[in-house]
């Protein structure tokens, strides 16, 4: 009976070792898409929209983690090479050569950073996110106006300025992904508790 009881319980680890794992793909997939519907919610600003975007990295960086954070951003900008029109302009091999795809690997670049930060609190709380997010920000916007420079002034032989980069790439878009960023604070520090004992079973399972 006892060997009987060992290995059933050997067999529902084993089954849930593979279960969370394809668990957290798909979570990580499910984030890739809301970062593509946010795509699509937009504000017309010259040069650089404005989107809903960030406010889908801020959350599969602070719910999912660093690793799955960044995954899911990934498979977004993958699938948007691949062809498929997920970005805020179409999609394609191309979008490389546009001026805002710094934005893009800024998205993957903050998802992972805002990650670490809270996976290094045991307890984060409410500052904690918000410091992550604006820092998660500050990436996205360094890599996305180091880009537009660049693209615009090398890549579209456009001559832009500093001062023209600054102003389109961060003045006009960062009021409303501020806000979004206060928003997301308060929302993931209020689901990220929920989601602790997913977490660490995660994390358990990866390690193992």
């Amino acid at each position: 009976m006892l060997k009987k009881n060992l290995l059933e319980k050997e067999a529902i680890d084993l089954t849930t070792r593979s279960t969370l794992p394809a668990t957290g793909m798909v979570l990580a997939a499910m984030f890739a898409a809301l970062t593509a519907v946010g795509a699509f919610i937009k504000v017309p600003v010259p040069v650089v929209p404005f989107t809903l975007q960030v406010l889908f990295v801020y959350f599969a960086g602070s719910l999912l983690g660093s690793r799955l954070g960044f995954i899911s951003q990934l498979v977004y900008i993958a699938i948007g090479l691949a062809g498929v029109p997920v970005f805020t302009e179409g999609g394609g091999i191309g979008y490389i050569l546009k001026p805002t795809f710094g934005y893009l690997i800024g998205f993957a670049c903050a998802a992972y950073i805002i990650g670490r930060m809270i996976e290094a609190k045991p307890a984060p709380r409410l500052r904690d996110f918000m410091l992550a997010h604006f820092t998660g920000l500050a990436l996205v916007y360094l890599a996305g106006t180091s880009y537009l420079y660049v693209a615009m002034n090398f890549i579209s032989n456009t001559p832009f300025t500093l001062w023209q980069t600054f102003k389109y790439g961060f003045v006009l878009a960062v009021p409303g992904d501020i806000i979004l960023c206060l928003f997301a604070s308060v929302i993931a520090a209020r689901v990220h508790r929920q989601l602790a004992p997913f977490r660490a079973r995660m994390k358990g399972t990866m390690q193992a």
